[in-house]
C-alpha cells in the first residue's frame, strides 16, 4: 500500500511539474492533482500497454520515438476524462509526457520495486575485504 502511495505522489509531483513548466498545461487545485495521478496512473496500466502493442511496426520504424506519442496520448487521454486539467494541444501533451516520465525516472531511483525508499550505501572500495 506504501508503495501505491509513493507511485501516486511521484506522479503527481511529474503533473504538477509538467503544468509549471510546459505552457499549455493546467491543473486546478490539489485534489485534481492527484485524480490526475491516479487516473493516469490507470490509463498507463491498461491502455498504454494496449497502445504500444498496437503501434509497435511504427515504434520500430521510427526507432522508439513514436513512444512519445503514445505517452502524449495517455496524457491527452487523462485530460480529456478530468475537468480540472487541460491540454492546449497535442505538443503539449507530449511536452508534458516527456516532463512527467523524466521526474518519474529521477524519483524511482530512489524508491525500490516494492515501493520503499531506499538509502544510497556507500561501498568502500579497496584492497582490503571488509571485517
Amino acid at each position: 500500500m506504501r508503495g501505491f502511495v509513493f507511485r501516486l505522489i511521484i506522479t503527481a509531483l511529474g503533473l504538477w511539474a509538467a503544468a509549471t513548466i510546459v505552457p499549455g498545461v493546467q491543473i486546478t487545485g490539489v485534489g485534481n492533482l492527484v485524480v490526475a495521478a491516479l487516473l493516469l496512473g490507470i490509463v498507463n496500466a491498461v491502455i498504454r500497454p494496449i497502445l504500444l502493442v498496437l503501434t509497435l511496426p511504427l515504434t520500430v520504424v521510427t526507432l522508439g520515438l513514436f513512444i512519445f506519442v503514445v505517452n502524449g496520448v495517455s496524457l491527452a487521454l487523462v485530460a480529456w476524462l478530468m475537468p480540472g486539467f487541460t491540454l492546449s494541444g497535442f505538443g503539449a501533451a507530449i511536452l508534458g509526457s516527456i516532463v512527467v516520465g523524466l521526474t518519474g525516472w529521477f524519483a524511482s531511483m530512489f524508491v525500490g520495486s516494492a515501493g520503499r525508499i531506499e538509502r544510497i550505501r556507500r561501498v568502500e572500495v579497496s584492497g582490503r575485504r571488509p571485517e
